[in-house]
């Protein structure tokens, strides 16, 4: 039996995953499929299970999620809802451990499981239009610039709410700046008794010091850090111990002492105390723990916001506008109001706005932020584009094919959010081990403190008990919990930034396997900025300047690359341009066309034989002494024979030798695959030392 019903609550693919794991375990329930652009679960189930069953389940849950049956759109759910916080993110929360899966949470606090700080998933839509407001009259708000209709002042732009994320960032940086503040001065006092005639006792004796370092302390543990020991609290109750527990405990039971010690210093026996009398304090090992670990805090925060960052920077390559033709009327609107098979205008140098195809015009477009390729690419009718790719200098009409969050650059953000958030297989070993690891070190510190009481030197107590702190604190699991979820989001973010795209956190990890790396030639190892070097005759009747006319009057048609490098090159000679007409460029071969009403083709080897125009051994002879150089050489012909060349090179990266050198010291083989020849490919291979290449391979 199968039935399909509404889900209200879901944000994000946790959600989805989240639904699908608490329905499943409904007892009846063979298979449950959640679709989450539909907002939809699939139940597969032996017999009949009345919805009851499924609400009740969702509400044991925590009531984040509600289910309906299909068609019901008021929902009781919708009145408990809580307001979800202002910001650029999407009010949805996750913690970074994934101690409970994906769950997720509708406000900001701690994880109730491991105590870590929850994180605000990105919004993955791109961000409106800046509003604007009146400096003076807050209320009034408006999409566009100008002036208050109350009192006439020009209206300033808005400032973005602080998302979530962000905020936590900088109440924590406020609370480490505080610590700093009450704990530098405590370690100053305590650390000046490793001086010889200590001048600190001149001034005040070392009772006084001792309170003076108390009164320093309660700042730093009761505001600055007393998240911690609520963390370490709440662990311990509900037996989900962690990093926190062992910090707390630690550093909890050493101001613990140190204030005890100071109010009942007669309780102690002569082990414990100093010269003076008084009992040893440890004021500063408490606050300089719990400060340098609120510094680990500030500094998790602050990746966090860094990552998610560059989440941001990829939805800035989208534009937040676009020009739609309605009835031949061009009208911009905003890029969230544009529908499937809305015909869009994209302008020169515009970025275009969703994927779609060209329905009139043709240009050149670069798609270097999908493909890596510096070169752009030539499109005409019938043509992909993608939304993000930015247009050449001509102007063309395209057809919405796939808008919002189906668009391929939403899709890459998707992913790379998704990636930052995926647990590493090594993860699930590090999360078994830290569930282990805590007790064992609360027994370890015990023992500690047994071995040094009875064996340790005088004064034993206070060593053991010194050794016992030292074993909690020291054996906090901080780097096995925390540092694989935070190199897995960090690396994944810094490598969207430098446009490298990982899938996920497996994949991240299996990189360490990998041993054969193919790469691009062109953009890649050269610099993918084409300069012409020599333009050459094979016939007498044409001269090189003959030639350089030819070859510039029918590139001047092309938006390619290597035909404006050729066109660039004309302009500095001085080259005549002739009438040019029926320009057609073929993928991987050339270009063709009329030029003084003679038929003109200018390219490889390929696009000769397509012209059947006739190579001899003594033009491909000369030909490859320039490619045999690592240059591109295009062949001329005009009415079918082949007239002259023009040489083009492409510079190899200075970066390039040093990176294909370092991989292959680290055992990784470097294959270079390239459409240029094999003489071409085989001298940059021969400069970098590659073993192995593909030359004359098409795209």
């Amino acid at each position: 039996m199968k039935h399909t019903y509404h889900i209200h609550g879901m944000t994000c693919n946790g959600c989805r995953s989240h639904v699908e794991e608490t329905l499943s375990k409904v007892d009846g329930v063979s298979k449950v499929t959640v679709d989450l652009e539909k907002a939809e679960a699939t139940i597969e189930m032996e017999s009949h299970i009345p919805i009851e069953k499924f609400q009740e389940a969702l509400k044991a849950d925590g009531g984040q999620y509600s289910i309906h049956q299909n068609g019901e759109h008021q929902h009781t759910h919708d009145k408990k809802k809580v307001e979800k916080p202002k910001g650029q993110g999407t009010g949805t929360f996750y913690c970074p451990m994934h101690c409970e899966g994906d769950k997720t949470y509708d406000k900001p606090g701690d994880c109730p499981v491991c105590g870590m700080d929850l994180v605000e998933e990105v919004n993955l839509t791109a961000t409106s239009d800046t509003q604007y407001t009146c400096p003076m009259h807050p209320e009034i708000i408006k999409d566009e610039p100008g002036s208050c209709p109350i009192c006439g002042m020009d209206l300033v732009p808005m400032e973005p709410d602080l998302s979530a994320e962000e905020k936590t960032y900088k109440k924590l940086l406020k609370k480490f700046w505080i610590a700093v503040a009450f704990t530098l001065p405590i370690f100053i006092i305590a650390m000046s008794e490793m001086l010889p005639n200590n001048p600190l006792y001149d001034v005040l004796e070392l009772k006084y010091w001792n309170w003076i370092q108390f009164a320093l302390s309660i700042p730093v543990v009761f505001y600055a850090t007393w998240m911690f020991f609520e963390r370490a609290y709440r662990s311990i109750k509900t037996w989900n111990l962690n990093m926190f527990t062992l910090i707390g405990i630690g550093a909890g039971v050493a101001w613990l002492f140190s204030v005890f010690g100071m109010l009942v210093p007669d309780f102690f026996p002569d082990q414990f105390k100093t010269e003076a009398g008084t009992v040893h304090v440890y004021f500063e090992a408490a606050t300089v723990i719990l400060t340098l670990v609120l510094l680990g805090q500030v500094l998790e925060a602050r990746a966090h916001s860094k990552t998610n960052s560059a989440v941001k920077e990829l939805l800035k390559l989208a534009p937040n506008k676009a020009i739609k033709v309605v009835d031949g009327e061009e009208q911009e609107v905003a890029i969230d109001e544009i529908e499937l098979g809305d015909i869009l205008r994209v302008k020169p140098g515009d970025k275009i706005p969703v994927d779609g195809v060209i329905t009139e015009g043709e240009t050149s477009i670069d798609e270097s932020m999908i493909t890596g390729e510096p070169i752009p690419v030539n499109k005409s009718v019938d043509d992909k584009v993608s939304s993000g790719t930015i247009n050449g200098n001509q102007s063309f009409l395209m057809k919405a094919e796939k808008v919002g969050s189906d668009t391929l650059l939403s899709q890459i953000i998707q992913m790379v959010n998704d990636a930052s958030r995926s647990r590493a297989p090594i993860q699930k070993l590090a999360d078994t081990v830290s569930g282990y690891f805590v007790p064992i070190v609360v027994i370890i510190a015990a023992v500690t403190f047994g071995v040094w009481a009875i064996w340790g030197p005088e004064p034993a107590y206070v060593y053991a008990l010194v050794n016992a702190i030292a074993v909690l604190i020291i054996a906090c699991p901080c780097a096995l919990g925390l540092a694989t979820p935070m190199s897995v989001m960090v690396g994944v973010g810094k490598g969207a930034q430098n446009g490298v795209l990982i899938k996920n956190a497996e994949a991240l990890e299996k990189m360490d396997k990998v041993d054969t790396l193919i790469v691009d030639k062109t953009g890649t190892i050269t610099e993918g900025k084409p300069t012409v070097e020599k333009v050459g005759s094979f016939e007498k009747g044409f001269t090189e300047t003959e030639v350089l006319q030819y070859i510039v009057s029918l590139n001047s048609q092309s938006e390619h690359p290597l035909a404006e490098a050729t066109v660039k090159y004309g302009k500095e000679q001085n080259a005549e341009f002739l009438k040019a007409d029926g320009f057609n460029a073929v993928t991987g071969k050339g270009v063709e066309g009329k030029v003084n009403n003679k038929k003109v083709a200018l390219g490889n080897a390929k696009m000769m034989e397509q012209g059947n125009a006739t190579l001899t051994e003594a033009m491909e002879n000369e030909a490859q002494s320039y490619q045999k150089q690592g240059k591109t050489v295009s062949y001329l012909a005009v009415e079918g024979q082949v007239v002259g060349y023009v040489v083009i090179g492409d510079k190899i990266k200075e970066t390039s030798a040093k990176a294909i050198k370092d991989l292959q010291n680290k055992g990784i083989a470097v294959i270079m695959l390239t459409g240029d020849n094999h003489d071409t490919a085989k001298a940059v291979a021969d400069e970098l030392n590659l073993a192995d290449f593909q030359a004359s391979m098409l795209p």
